[in-house]
């Protein structure tokens, strides 16, 4: 496994882990995000969660989102 794929997956685990942690599913999030004013569909959503590729900007609207403030790496 590539480094690279190793930070993508740890990303991913991350994002899952605090969406579980909530409670949230993909479907609540796409409600979530839409209500601090980014649009995105389910799909696009767990396509982009599913693989691990998304910018620190997408991380941090998910995580305002849901609510969570403080992270544990």
């Amino acid at each position: 496994m590539t480094r690279e794929k190793e930070w993508e997956d740890r990303v991913k685990r991350l994002l899952k882990a605090e969406l579980a942690r909530k409670g949230v599913t993909y479907a609540q999030l796409v409600g979530k995000l839409a209500d601090i004013g980014v649009m995105d569909s389910e799909p696009n959503i767990r396509n982009k969660i599913s693989r691990g590729k998304f910018t620190a900007v997408f991380l941090l609207q998910c995580l305002e989102a849901i609510g969570t403030s403080d992270l544990r790496l």
